[in-house]
């Protein structure tokens, strides 16, 4: 049924094809980053702040990046291709530094600047290459690249450097496929805006609440990305069991770009605001049942609308809002999931540290913050 929808869109010219592909092998790295990587370091010794530190290292320089771009810096294609190579390079730097701190963080440092350029460029091509409301189907196929390389991952991780050795294998593709997509989609020669550079149009300050709806629904996070596959298994949860909670929330995210088009139709600021509070009780639900495998599994159905649901509302808002699209976009990942991603995963290290149980209800609290601001925002 999905590919049947989906192989059409491959028939416009080959970039479809080809976000298609970049998009399974990007979300296939991160699935190893954020599934793997903290019980990897975990088992190796790390502490739960130490593990906060280097996870919070790649989402700030994800905050300072965009800043760069309102000073003159251009996200042309050299640049998207310096950032491919850095992403790749540092990837492999896991290897070597696994086991040391301060390498270790400064790697996932350079990591998170090669990341950071990355995905901003590709989301503006799809959206001026399929629309918003065939984003999803598109969209979909990194979903499917998260949750093969989970389900494969977790059979053959009998080493720490198993999972590093898949983590530098999906870098690698991911590099390889945004290479052909920034050839065949050359566009470096004019700006963002077309001709007139002038009709560019980007100011945090005309929209505060939904940039502050933005950073406090990826801080309410933190605790997800970072600690859920360690908060399940000390609760007793398997860690084959806790890999299938992550499939089927993806599972239920693939479901949702799948279908999502119609609600993209209508109010995307409603759509903002329900999200965040159907988040709220997700994280509810996982603070008050860890232990439990079926309600884990009904919070992780949810995961369709606080995910691919939030994100699709989000970027298609901002493709609308402003005419620096990729500036928007940059600044959109940047204080979102550079920020709020900051924020969020040295407080989850805090809270996990010292008061473990009030983990997800810090995740709670920061996704109702969303929707009040997300409320505030419609209403100015």
């Amino acid at each position: 049924m999905i590919l049947s929808a989906v192989l059409p869109l491959f028939a416009k010219p080959n970039v479809a094809a080809l976000i298609a592909f970049f998009y399974f092998f990007y979300f296939a790295l991160i699935g190893v980053h954020i599934i793997f990587i903290p019980k990897i370091l975990s088992e190796i010794g790390y502490d739960p702040i130490q593990i906060g530190i280097i996870f919070a290292s790649a989402p700030l320089v994800r905050f300072a990046v965009p800043f760069l771009f309102l000073k003159g810096f251009q996200l042309s294609q050299k640049t998207f291709f310096t950032s491919l190579a850095l992403m790749g390079a540092s990837a492999c730097g896991f290897y070597l530094a696994l086991e040391f701190f301060w390498p270790l963080l400064m790697v996932n440092i350079f990591f998170g600047i090669g990341i950071a350029l990355i995905l901003p460029y590709i989301e503006v091509i799809s959206l001026e290459q399929i629309g918003r409301e065939k984003y999803g189907r598109i969209r979909l196929f990194g979903s499917l690249g998260f949750i093969a390389v989970s389900l494969l991952l977790v059979r053959y991780l009998t080493s720490p450097y198993i999972g590093i050795g898949f983590l530098i294998a999906m870098a690698l593709l991911t590099l390889i496929f945004g290479v052909l997509i920034g050839v065949k989609h050359n566009k470096a020669s004019s700006g963002e805006c077309g001709e007139d550079e002038k009709l560019c149009f980007f100011s945090i300050q005309d929209h505060v609440p939904l940039w502050i709806g933005f950073f406090l629904m990826q801080v309410s996070f933190g605790p997800f990305y970072n600690f859920f596959t360690i908060y399940t298994t000390d609760h007793g949860i398997s860690l084959d069991t806790t890999v299938w909670l992550w499939s089927f929330g993806v599972i239920a995210e693939i479901l949702m770009f799948y279908f999502q088009g119609p609600l993209l139709r209508g109010n995307l600021s409603r759509l903002l605001q329900f999200t965040a509070y159907i988040t709220a009780f997700r994280w509810l639900i996982v603070a008050l049942f860890p232990d439990s495998t079926l309600l884990l599994f009904a919070s992780q159905s949810i995961h369709a609308f606080s995910f691919a649901l939030f994100h699709t509302a989000a970027i298609a808002t901002l493709f609308e809002l402003y005419s620096a699209r990729r500036l928007s976009q940059q600044f959109f990942f940047g204080i979102s999931y550079g920020l709020g991603g900051f924020v969020g995963a040295i407080g989850a290290g805090v809270l996990y540290q010292y008061t473990p149980e009030f983990l997800f209800i810090g995740g709670a609290f920061a996704a109702l913050g969303a929707a009040v601001a997300f409320k505030k925002n419609s209403r100015s």
